[in-house]
């Protein structure tokens, strides 16, 4: 019966095969997934890969960018092979930018929930009926002034887009060495968690991602190592850790208890 429950699940490839593997071959149609993680490790181009794929499947596919112009997230996803340029001209993608400020139908005059939500259900009316895609990168934008309502603005993202027919990736940024955990808001209500983390050991910078949820899903509790190779993108392998490359300082991690401890009292 177990079995047979699994078999009917249908799953979005994220576009990284090794990925696919981990959750059992891609992420559950519906689901609002938490790609939370330090900033650069790796977030946005896992993000990309996933919205190549859902271009490459004929998806309606939406990216809204708060933290890089809509330029500039065409020209990554080209150093990994993308073509968004293209998949815009063809009405395959839609780029929302809410940095920017410009004065045109596809950007965010300011980081609103209710307004993000609007913008990206008039997007998914101009790209038509069909399977979507979205990339909210990132969430934490639209609670850096007021972080005790992440999990309510979140839930309200979840409930409102899952009836437009989203499979969504939900970015937040997650920094252990500041007294804001910005990614626990979309955690709480999130279908899936991918977190990525990083670690410089020996003076190189080494990537990791696990698997921390997902629901429907006999997914992977390995912890496996990102490599990110101009021309290709996103590589992922097993990998090879040692205690004292996943073990936080006790100081951070007394001040990550006390943030959370404080933005309950908020609640």
């Amino acid at each position: 019966m177990a079995l047979g429950a699994l078999a009917e699940v249908r799953r979005l490839s994220t576009g990284i095969p090794e990925v696919d593997k981990l959750i059992a071959g891609g992420i559950p149609e519906g689901f609002l997934v938490a790609v939370t993680g330090e900033p650069g490790t790796g977030k946005t181009v896992f993000c990309l890969h996933f919205i190549a794929q859902g271009i490459k499947e004929c998806d309606k596919c939406v990216y809204v960018t708060t933290e890089e112009s809509r330029d500039s997230i065409i020209r990554q996803a080209s150093q990994f092979g993308f073509d968004f340029q293209k998949a815009l001209e063809d009405g395959k993608l839609i780029i929302i930018d809410a940095l920017t400020g410009l004065e045109d139908r596809w950007s965010l005059r300011s980081l609103d929930v209710e307004a993000l939500v609007d913008k990206v259900i008039e997007a998914k009316k101009e790209l038509g009926h069909g399977r979507g895609r979205l990339v909210i990168d990132s969430m934490s934008a639209f609670w850096l002034d007021k972080p005790a309502m992440a999990r309510k603005y979140s839930y309200f993202v979840k409930k409102v887009l899952s009836r437009w027919g989203f499979t969504t990736l939900a970015v937040s940024q997650y920094a252990i060495t500041t007294s804001e955990a910005f990614g626990f808001g979309i955690e709480h209500i999130a279908d899936g968690i991918i977190r990525f983390r990083r670690f410089i050991r020996g003076g190189v910078l080494r990537r990791f991602l696990l698997v921390e949820k997902m629901r429907q899903t006999p997914h992977s509790l390995t912890m496996h190592e990102v490599i990110i190779i101009d021309g290709r993108g996103m590589v992922v392998r097993p990998a090879r850790i040692t205690k004292e490359d996943v073990a936080l300082p006790a100081s951070v991690v007394e001040k990550i208890v006390r943030a959370s401890r404080e933005r309950e009292a908020e609640l």
